[in-house]
């Protein structure tokens, strides 16, 4: 903890609360392209529907999560909020949020591994009603003490975790009533427990609503990742071969995007139907181990492990760049890079440099998040959607906690469409509305044509 931290680790724990000023201006910003959201925190201040309800949330640390946090607690939430990434926190927004609205916050940007998960443990120690997770940490944790797998727990939770009596752990999981979910990483991992049949309480998959995937991913993800490799690295876009690993609607956008700074874009998959869609798109599809030599720049966007292996690093050409938007820091086998390759050398600011024999390949930000790692993430714009989702999600768990299953549910489709209603509102856009002979032929089967 930082000397200039204000209060002790039980209450928050921040690089520097001097820079609460610098995070107030840049949040005051953020907010102003978050409409949505804003008219959601005038409602949440008249009506309190998260009144006497402790939230944890495990998210990115940026202005736009202050925006959201400050919405929660005006809603009547008593919030404490952990980073969510080890390079996605902004030191100067934790501060903020401190300072100013006394919101509990644990997260420093670059934390090292000890550090990131005794965050983790101070959400956990809040006993919260309410999770809100970006990843499914908090959530994992969970269920990791509910099913007494300690061994699992990252060494600073299960140190926590041992000096709970056994009554104790059962009422720190039962106490929570429902939690939300912000990615696909996040969700796959909790639809597995939902499988398995060990989910504790129930999940809204806030990723799965129309109005955060269709939009948040595509369009966020698509420009906040080429904005983190270009911060990072200076390199031109146009006329590189850029290889993009997962054709979701992450690389969907990331792909739109380079392809319109001038890039020759190839596309790998693992999935047919993505795939042909990629191909009918415009892109070549081509198997990892063909995009290997021939690639200037791979950026990795699947949720899943060792997308690019060893095997395809040994094949790159000198200089290749790599990169990865995908969650967690595990879809370039940075293990095996280690035991293959010198280095690293560090070379820019989340650029390093690493040497197998005389080719060198440059790996951005270890591996992690290029997008909130070498830049700030998601315009505030399309965080807005997103986060209005979250606010919904957690007002939604609070009404019908006592009606939800023990399983993931998405968002009632009202309440994506009142987002994206109140979206449109926004950007002064007005569409058209169904005429009375237009719903009754919608709704009938016998009109014929």
């Amino acid at each position: 903890m930082s000397e200039t931290a204000t209060r002790t680790k039980s209450t928050n724990d921040i690089k520097d609360i001097k820079l609460a000023d610098e995070g107030r201006r840049r949040t005051e910003w953020a907010e102003r392209s978050m409409p949505v959201l804003r008219q959601l925190r005038q409602r949440f201040e008249r009506e309190k529907p998260l009144s006497g309800k402790r939230l944890a949330a495990c998210l990115h640390v940026t202005t736009e999560t202050a925006n959201l946090a400050v919405t929660l607690q005006a809603g009547g939430a008593d919030v404490a909020l952990c980073g969510s990434n080890p390079l996605s926190t902004q030191d100067d927004v934790a501060a903020h949020l401190v300072r100013d609205h006394g919101i509990k916050v644990f997260a420093i940007k670059g934390e090292d591994h000890a550090t990131y998960y005794d965050h983790i443990r101070a959400a956990l120690a809040h006993r919260p009603d309410i999770t809100m997770d970006d990843g499914a940490d908090l959530v994992g944790a969970l269920h990791m003490i509910a099913l007494n797998r300690l061994d699992d727990l990252a060494p600073p939770v299960r140190k926590w975790v041992e000096t709970l009596s056994s009554a104790d752990r059962k009422a720190l999981v039962a106490g929570v009533i429902g939690s939300t979910e912000e990615t696909t990483t996040g969700v796959i991992r909790l639809k597995a427990m939902a499988k398995d049949g060990v989910l504790q309480f129930p999940v809204i998959a806030v990723n799965d609503s129309q109005t955060k995937h269709l939009f948040d991913n595509r369009y966020g993800t698509g420009q906040s990742t080429l904005d983190g490799i270009v911060r990072a690295t200076n390199m031109l876009i146009a006329g590189s071969t850029v290889v993009v690993a997962g054709y979701g609607w992450c690389g969907r956008g990331f792909a739109m995007r380079v392809r319109g700074a001038g890039a020759n874009v190839l596309v790998t998959e693992i999935d047919a139907m993505k795939a042909l869609e990629a191909q009918m798109d415009g892109y070549r599809v081509v198997p990892m181990s063909e995009a290997a030599p021939v690639g200037d720049l791979f950026v990795t966007l699947t949720g899943n492990v060792e997308v690019i292996r060893v095997e395809h690093m040994r094949a790159m050409k000198d200089g290749a760049v790599l990169a990865n938007s995908g969650h967690f820091n595990v879809e370039i086998d940075l293990e095996g890079l280690k035991q293959t390759a010198k280095g690293p050398t560090p070379v820019r600011e989340f650029v390093e440099e690493w040497r197998i024999g005389e080719k060198r390949l440059f790996v951005l930000a270890d591996g992690r998040l290029i997008n909130l790692a070498a830049a700030e993430g998601h315009p505030a714009s399309v965080m807005d959607m997103s986060f209005a989702n979250q606010a919904l999600a957690a007002e939604h768990v609070v009404n019908n906690a006592k009606t939800l299953s023990k399983d993931v549910h998405r968002i009632p489709t009202d309440l994506d469409q009142e987002i994206a209603s109140l979206k449109l509102q926004a950007m002064g856009v007005a569409i058209d509305t169904l005429t009375p002979a237009q719903r009754k032929y919608l709704a009938s089967w016998d009109m014929g044509t």
